[in-house]
């Protein structure tokens, strides 16, 4: 990596992990602050590598509190999978690959060919929600999104947002990333994750 894309990889994971923005929105605004303009997307750096660069200021200034931080998201997101269980749910994003801090939201990938079904669960269920969309996660145009707020304590949420797909999209979901990488988990796996029995994603050969 040149020392362009180093540093701006470097900024765009300070302010992922200081200020909670997406990858998106940490690039683009890391390009503004080092250059005052648009840059051309073949010099910005990668996701892997801006990941890379987030896991070493996690590991350089978080180190006391991010494990803790993640511990009680992980537990939140089980809680929400187990809430939409029937839908076939995955966990993705920072949470699953374990570089989330207090600022991360939860990601789940319900697979279901009842998507409506989804919509009136949450009504049921007393948890209001709104409609959005999101890119697929195997780039193939965009689905339907829904964002609530996951109660986790007295008075006390976490963003969760619940991307919608059929059935037939669940092909291919637990196919490992570039670095061999699991990119999301089950329900089952994560019960294994917290109950120490399956190895962490962020260190799949360990």
């Amino acid at each position: 990596m040149d020392s362009l894309r180093a540093e701006l990889a470097a900024l765009a994971a300070r302010l992922i992990v200081e200020d909670g923005l997406d990858y998106g929105s940490a690039k683009r605004k890391a390009a503004k602050r080092l250059l005052g303009e648009r840059v051309s997307h073949d010099l910005l750096p990668s996701n892997d590598e801006i990941e890379q660069q987030v896991r070493e200021e996690l590991a350089l200034f978080h180190a006391n509190t991010q494990p803790t931080e993640l511990l009680r998201l992980r537990q939140a997101a089980l809680a929400l999978m187990e809430e939409f269980a029937e839908f076939n749910p995955y966990l993705s994003g920072a949470v699953w690959n374990g570089t989330a801090t207090e600022l991360s939201d939860l990601h789940l990938l319900l697979f279901t060919d009842d998507s409506k079904g989804v919509e009136i669960h949450c009504i049921n269920r007393g948890l209001g929600y709104q409609v959005g969309m999101a890119p697929h996660y195997a780039g193939r145009g965009r689905v339907e999104r829904l964002t609530l707020q996951w109660p986790v304590q007295a008075a006390q949420t976490i963003p969760a947002h619940l991307s919608l797909y059929t059935e037939k999209d669940q092909r291919g979901v637990l196919l490992p990333d570039a670095q061999g990488r699991t990119p999301r988990g089950t329900l089952s796996t994560l019960r294994r994750l917290l109950a120490g029995q399956e190895q962490s994603p962020e260190n799949p050969t360990d």
